[in-house]
């Protein structure tokens, strides 16, 4: 983890935490990086905050001050980004969003040449160059130097790349869209109108203020109602900059990433298509995912938090599926990235398949009551390695045996240790939650 990069890019409230000399820096890094033998070719892409026009412009004085040239997609996507720069030979990709996080925040999110997260030792020169005491890259001049270019054609194709993924009509199907008032505003009700699903849409009038504000992956309860208002067959829910999904089933039943992961990846395996017979799972994935797997017969693994971890094995191990609790879904016969409106697709093509509705897919699943306590510490490093708070963890451990976990983390971007309990009941999360965070309050709560 770097002073400013993340799991997720270099994230802050805009123009505090993350300014835009901050995004001309990281311009003029990448323009001269990726240009030293010849004129380097990046894709720029925002979703629909206020800041995100601001940070734009900053970016792309800074990549063509340092000569390369610039492709504007504007307001689209994460994983359409990943899919331009793949698809079409750009050096790099550039999204501007702090994904679920409040309107007042923003991020930049660097892709490399095959569409996934940057390089942690290319984040770390943009790190060194962005603090150094000199400017030491020189400035692009006369023919040199850089130009702009509109470029909504590359989010015409990735729309019609989607498209072209599903083998099913949804033709009579009632289809919720939850649009978190970000960039899928657009894009998701294009593409499952062009289906054949009857769609209804929520949360898609951005203003700038409004993204994930009481709407999308984080407040799920919005289209739950109103799926059971609608009496709609299914619904998705998008964060900010689309590269998550969480699905709403027709009872108004919440369906998350690991219902999704258990969906998918048994349809998979019935297919005879899951390889490796193995699915991807970070350390939060609930128990009650594992336990079903084991009566499926899948295999699982478990990486660090983070979809850029989940890419990262699933590219060593050359599986196929893989993700996170919280949405982030990789499918990566397809894409590169999380991609929330490819994941919305590939849930149709279960249920339409099948035959069946969302509801019976996940029935077999018995999900654990899970709590999580975030406390907010002097030290994370410190509380993470404190001898007593170790031990309080295995305390609890040893008390849950086979019928729970404990697991403690610490951010990647605030001063918080996470403490997650899941066991057979809420009232034991609570008690073990609190046992081994009053620990951790007590020697380090801030």
């Amino acid at each position: 983890m770097g002073k400013y990069f993340g799991t997720d890019g270099f994230r802050g409230e805009a123009n505090v935490g993350l300014n835009v000399m901050h995004a001309f820096k990281v311009g003029r890094f990448l323009g001269h990086y990726y240009g030293k033998d010849h004129k380097a070719r990046i894709v720029i892409g925002k979703d629909t905050r206020r800041s995100s026009y601001m940070f734009e412009d900053a970016l792309s004085a800074g990549l063509t001050a340092s000569g390369a040239d610039v492709y504007l997609i504007h307001v689209t996507t994460t994983p359409s980004v990943s899919y331009v720069v793949r698809s079409e030979d750009f050096d790099c990709g550039i999204m501007i969003s702090a994904s679920h996080n409040p309107y007042y925040d923003n991020g930049i999110k660097i892709l490399n040449g095959l569409g996934h997260k940057l390089e942690a030792e290319v984040e770390q020169l943009i790190e060194e160059y962005i603090d150094a005491p000199e400017d030491t890259i020189p400035y692009a001049t006369k023919d040199q130097i850089g130009r702009t270019t509109d470029y909504i054609v590359g989010r015409n194709r990735y729309v019609g790349y989607l498209m072209s993924l599903a083998t099913k009509s949804f033709k009579d199907m009632k289809v919720g869209l939850d649009c978190s008032n970000g960039s899928s505003y657009e894009i998701a009700k294009a593409v499952f109108d062009a289906l054949g699903a009857k769609t209804y849409v929520i949360n898609n009038h951005p203003d700038g203020t409004n993204i994930n504000m009481n709407c999308g992956s984080t407040h799920l309860e919005v289209l739950q109602q109103f799926v059971k208002e609608k009496q709609l067959d299914v619904g998705f829910a998008f964060d900010g900059d689309a590269d998550r999904c969480l699905a709403v089933d027709h009872l108004g039943n919440a369906v998350d990433g690991d219902l999704i992961l258990y969906v998918c990846g048994t349809y998979l395996k019935e297919k005879g298509e899951l390889a490796n017979n193995t699915v991807v799972t970070t350390v939060m994935s609930n128990l009650g995912l594992y336990k079903a797997f084991d009566k499926k017969g899948i295999s699982y693994e478990k990486t660090a938090v983070g979809d850029k971890y989940v890419y990262e094995n699933m590219m060593q191990n050359d599986h196929i599926i893989g993700g996170e609790q919280s949405g982030h879904i990789i499918f990566s016969k397809y894409a590169a990235t999380g991609d929330g409106i490819l994941t919305a697709l590939m849930i149709m093509e279960v249920i339409l398949s099948k035959k069946t509705t969302l509801n019976d897919l996940t029935r077999e699943v018995t999900i654990f009551p899970q709590l999580l306590e975030n406390v907010r510490v002097t030290d994370k490093n410190a509380a993470m390695s404190d001898a007593e708070v170790l031990a309080e963890a295995k305390k609890v451990e040893e008390a849950l045996g086979d019928d729970g976990r404990i697991l403690l983390r610490q951010s990647g971007t605030e001063p918080l240790v996470r403490v997650m309990v899941e066991a057979e009941t809420d009232e034991l999360c609570a008690k073990y939650c609190k046992q081994v965070a009053d620990v951790v309050k007590a020697k380090y709560g801030a």
